[in-house]
């Protein structure tokens, strides 16, 4: 029994969610590989080496593979699908547009989301935006699964020696092609891998005020900005700061809260940071269910506060 983890990477080192997901994988038993269908990526694949628990790397090179297009990530996985019982993507954009081609091809059932490995053939996965945790058992030869990083701790990225195996890339489908991307450029970490996120809610009222008093915090904080989707939704913040089920999924270390009441669709998206901090104004805010720290005030004159004594 052997495991495959699809690499997320940005060809020349390893993505954080790459990490939680080879720790999903060492759960499911036996050995662990790691596929890098890259473009002159031998230095991911060389990274993929140097993590603790992995076996073995397989690095596929080609220019097909330059602009990571769903189509031929997946036809390079269905290639050496034939040698693993267990096929592990992260769960976040990339992982999820991969994983339901090549399940679909094998002709077995995708396993989404899983936040725990029971057996190898048992997994939990939460549903109804994380208020019930369903535990799912596979029959199908191969397992294909999408893990949600929040769920596993990362494997150590350095500690290992892996044998790296180059192998021949699969040709371009031809199916797709790239034609460009936009891609927003900040000095601030990661959404998704950062240790300290600040959210603002509806209840800041505009752009203008978000900007005023939200970036002042995370600046003092070295954070991250994060929005619920009614902010976003408002145009108060960027799509690619949502925070939630239909979002992006955190759990850094601290999570601070502003004027975000707490809709279920979005403590599914960060209810597992380790410290939540919430201040809103309303005591009957869904917020202050999760909150190891709440504060009842009006965020325009607390956060404020919070910047002066920080």
């Amino acid at each position: 029994m052997t495991s495959l983890v699809i690499a997320e990477h940005d060809h020349a080192s390893i993505k954080g969610a790459t990490l939680n997901t080879v720790t999903a994988a060492a759960a499911c038993g036996g050995d662990v590989h790691v596929l890098v269908a890259g473009h002159n990526a031998g230095a991911a694949a060389a990274a993929a080496a140097q993590i603790a628990g992995v076996a073995k790397v397989i690095h596929a090179d080609s220019a097909a593979f330059a602009n990571g297009l769903a189509e031929n990530v997946a036809a390079q996985v269905l290639a050496i699908a034939a040698n693993y019982s267990h096929i592990l993507f992260p769960a976040t954009a990339s992982g999820k547009n991969v994983a339901p081609r090549v399940a679909a091809k094998l002709d077995v059932g995708q396993i989404s989301d899983i936040t725990k490995v029971e057996s190898p053939d048992t997994f939990e996965r939460p549903i109804y935006a994380g208020n019930a945790i369903a535990t799912v058992q596979s029959a199908d030869a191969t397992k294909v699964i999408t893990v949600r990083t929040t769920g596993f701790d990362p494997a150590a990225a350095t500690g290992g020696a892996a044998a790296v195996d180059a192998v021949s890339a699969t040709a371009d489908s031809g199916k797709s092609s790239f034609v460009g991307s936009e891609i927003a450029k900040s000095d601030r970490p990661e959404l998704t891998a950062a240790k300290i996120i600040v959210s603002g809610g509806r209840a800041l009222g505009s752009s203008e005020k978000f900007s005023e008093v939200m970036t002042p915090l995370a600046d003092k904080l070295g954070a991250a900005l994060g929005a619920s989707r009614a902010a976003v939704d408002a145009g108060y913040a960027p799509n690619d700061w949502q925070v939630g089920q239909t979002g992006k999924i955190v759990a850094p270390q601290l999570y601070v809260a502003c004027g975000i009441s707490g809709a279920i669709q979005h403590l599914a998206g960060m209810k597992d940071s380790k410290v939540i901090v919430a201040i809103n104004k309303d005591p009957e805010a869904p917020i202050f269910s999760v909150a190891d720290y709440g504060l009842e005030a009006d965020l325009f004159a607390a956060v404020p506060e919070l910047i002066s004594t920080l």
